[in-house]
């Protein structure tokens, strides 16, 4: 009796052992998915190479491979030097309604505490002290990743989770401080390629777009104009008598004049418009969804703000009269048999021909090339 109740036991035994066993070899299974999927999401994260894409990854495809309810980036941007480029560089702030913006670090409670700021915040989501975080959405725990190179703090990226149990202060964090790491190298290294890109772009003296940029965006935009049937302008802007500058003040002063005339365009532009240093005295406007008449009144409003006030110049007691003569040019719709180069060109020449009207006739003045 007693050997038959033991193997009983034994073969109860050895069923709980094969249970155990093979619930051990499911959880690796389950495991090894798991590395495989977060292996897969890091080389997306290090195979992104431009910003857009970077961020695409980040806000897009992280919550699908983490299951969570949300994920936020939030850059560190005081000076809004980031955000200039990203528009210089025709990357709209607006396509990512979670990737946020701030003025300075935020203050955690532990912020005392020897390099917290470089350590994972986890935790349940506290309105004061995540909402700036979480501005579309609050989650039921949080875990606040500081992305940080060469101790200097990029930003954050802030996990949300519906499930309190998913993120607390006793969860290890080795694995979100790895992926904290490589999405700042990441980061780091597309805003630089990013800045690059924009460098290669500018004008180094008057930090607005340079020639290249300008005929680049411009036959971007007659393609787009040629597909959308939409209407597209340009002005040629050049400023008066600008060589009498130079020869009586020095190239430092026609340098002053030739930053404040371009500040002073580019306050009258819309976002979606362009502004390029063309060569010399000379700028280039590309005016979006603009009809001749809306290029008219916008050339007018610019040739009035460049000469509603004096420029203040070294070597003068007085402020500098300055103006500038305009000529417009514009595409309603552009022709759609003819290249975009072809048109682009077309467009440019009719416009310098309306701005040596406009110089012939007198200067300080708006002239319209001939309608298509």
């Amino acid at each position: 009796m007693r050997s038959a109740i033991d193997s009983e036991a034994l073969i109860a035994d050895n069923e709980q052992l094969r249970a155990e066993l093979q619930d051990l070899l499911q959880q690796a299974h389950i495991n090894q998915s798991i590395i495989e999927r977060h292996q897969a999401f890091d080389l997306k994260l290090i195979g992104a190479s431009e910003f857009r894409e970077l961020i695409e990854v980040m806000l897009t495809v992280m919550p699908g491979v983490f299951s969570l309810e949300t994920v936020t980036l939030s850059l560190i941007d005081g000076d809004y030097a980031i955000q200039r480029i990203l528009r210089d560089l025709q990357i709209g702030i607006n396509e990512f309604p979670k990737l946020l913006f701030l003025k300075q670090a935020l203050a955690f409670p532990d912020d005392d505490l020897t390099r917290a700021d470089e350590k994972p915040r986890l935790g349940p989501y506290v309105a004061a002290l995540h909402g700036p975080l979480f501005p579309h959405y609050e989650p039921v725990s949080v875990a606040v990743l500081p992305l940080v190179r060469q101790h200097r703090l990029l930003g954050y990226l802030a996990l949300g989770s519906a499930y309190g149990e998913r993120f607390t202060r006793s969860l290890a964090t080795d694995f979100i401080e790895r992926l904290a790491t490589i999405a700042a190298v990441c980061l780091e290294n597309v805003i630089n390629n990013e800045r690059l890109k924009h460098i290669g772009l500018t004008d180094p003296l008057t930090g607005v777009n340079n020639r290249r940029y300008i005929e680049q965006r411009m036959q971007e935009e007659v393609a787009r104009s040629q597909r959308d049937r939409s209407a597209l302008s340009c002005l040629f802007i050049d400023i008066d008598h600008f060589k009498r500058v130079n020869d009586q003040f020095g190239h430092q002063s026609g340098d002053d004049v030739l930053r404040e005339v371009a500040a002073r365009i580019k306050k009258e532009l819309r976002l979606s418009d362009a502004l390029g240093r063309f060569g010399g005295e000379e700028f280039v406007v590309l005016l979006t969804h603009a009809t001749r008449e809306d290029a008219a009144r916008i050339a007018e409003r610019i040739r009035a703000g460049v000469c509603s006030r004096g420029v203040m110049i070294e070597g003068s007691r007085d402020p500098l009269k300055i103006t500038a003569s305009i000529g417009a040019a514009a595409l309603t719709p552009p022709d759609r048999s003819r290249p975009a180069a072809e048109v682009k060109q077309a467009m440019l020449k009719a416009a310098d021909q309306a701005l040596y009207q406009a110089k012939e006739a007198g200067r300080n003045r708006v002239m319209l090339a001939a309608s298509d």
